[in-house]
This record gives C-alpha cells, sequence and structure tokens, in this order.
C-alpha cells in the first residue's frame, strides 16, 4: 500500500484578481497581497518537509511555490512545471470582466456570480456552459479539463513514494474541481482564497480530501 499526501495551494493574489478579471490561462504578477498570501502559506507549511513539489506553468503560481519552498525545511528547492495543474482555460472570457462574463452565461437562470453557477449548476456543468458559449470555441468543457489533470495526477503518483508529501501550487477553478469530484461533504461553490491550502490523502490511487481551502488553521 503506497499513501502520501498533496497539499494544493492556491497562488497569491495577482493584479487581475485585484480588479476582478477572469484569468485561467493568461497571468499577471503578484501584488504585495499576492507576495503576503504566498508568504503566509509558506509559514504556515514550515512544519511540513515536502518531498516533491509541482507548479503549474503559470508564472503566478511558479513564483508562489518558490515562496513557499524558500522557507520550507524538505529537501525539495524547486517545484517541477507541469502544465496539467494549469487553471480551466476559459477561452474568448480570458481577461474579461468576471461579473460581466457570469451573467452572460448564468444570468439568464438567476446566477450571476461564479459561485452562483457552480452552486446552481455544478462546476461540471459550468466547464461546459463556459465551453459552450464561447465563440472560438477555445475554453475546456469538462471532459477536456479532467483528461488535462488526470494525466498529471498520473505522472504525480507514480513518481511518488509511501509517506511522501508532496506540495502543489495551483489555481482555484482547478482546486474546487478536485473537491468536487474527490468530496462528498464540502462545498466547491465555496470561493477558493488565494494562498490557501487543500489537503488530499492518495492511497493505491484513491483520493481523499482531508480539508479544503484552509487559510488560518495549523497545518
Amino acid at each position: 500500500m503506497t499513501t502520501f499526501s498533496v497539499y494544493f495551494v492556491r497562488h497569491g493574489q495577482t493584479y487581475l484578481n485585484k480588479y476582478h478579471r477572469i484569468q485561467g490561462w493568461v497571468d499577471a504578477p503578484l501584488t504585495d497581497k499576492g507576495i503576503a498570501d504566498a508568504k503566509h502559506a509558506g509559514e504556515r507549511l514550515k512544519a511540513i518537509p515536502f518531498d516533491a513539489a509541482y507548479t503549474s506553468d503559470a508564472p503566478r503560481a511558479q513564483n508562489t511555490a518558490k515562496y513557499i519552498l524558500a522557507v520550507n525545511p524538505g529537501s525539495v528547492s524547486e517545484a517541477t512545471i507541469d502544465t496539467a495543474f494549469r487553471e480551466e482555460n476559459f477561452g474568448y472570457f480570458e481577461g474579461n470582466d468576471d461579473l460581466q462574463a457570469w451573467h452572460v452565461i448564468g444570468g439568464p437562470d438567476g446566477y450571476d456570480t461564479f459561485s452562483k453557477m457552480i452552486a446552481g449548476y455544478s462546476i461540471e456543468t459550468v466547464k461546459d456552459l463556459i465551453a459552450e458559449k464561447d465563440p472560438y470555441h477555445d475554453a475546456e468543457n469538462n471532459a477536456q479539463f479532467w483528461a488535462r489533470l488526470d494525466a498529471g495526477f498520473n505522472r504525480l503518483i507514480a513518481a511518488q513514494h509511501d509517506g511522501d508529501k508532496v506540495l502543489v501550487a495551483s489555481h482555484g477553478t482547478t482546486i474546487r474541481s478536485i473537491v468536487s469530484r474527490y468530496s462528498d461533504t464540502l462545498d466547491p461553490a465555496v470561493t477558493t482564497e488565494n494562498g490557501s491550502v487543500t489537503k488530499l490523502t492518495i492511497t493505491d490511487g484513491k483520493f481523499h480530501v482531508d480539508y479544503f481551502n484552509n487559510t488560518s488553521d495549523p497545518l
């Protein structure tokens, strides 16, 4: 039996987050608050020496991982970049004002925020709706998103040993999607906070979400 822990951290706040713009595959630098988010996560994770670390290819996630690993007592000094752990691709809606975009997609059914759409439709259906509404057909639907993410998890699982502790610097909707798939009790409609930690335990390829969106409690 092989059991190991994975600590998903949402990147620190970026300028697009600050301005309430949709940010998937596009990127923006961390704000001063975003740097503080990453450093705060690093301080809280110092008691967990990491045996491996991964990050998406987005600079906001890579920089978050660097701040965390800089103070971590584990054996890892640099995170492996894996595009599988990217945020959802929102296609045409990338960079748009978020409330305006969500009103276009969910407004007809009375859902004018991303969280309300997730609660009303499910996060999986929301991905399909965004892809359907994208006039350029670049946005990922749910099947495309999970084909990408599952491939990344397969690589991660194959590389770990029993008892390992793994850091993954990733993104809000990606983390919410994992919670939706692998937890029957946690609510993916809750906004994933910048710098928050979500812990998974993976045992012989089976996933359990230990906690979600932890921003202050001991880890």
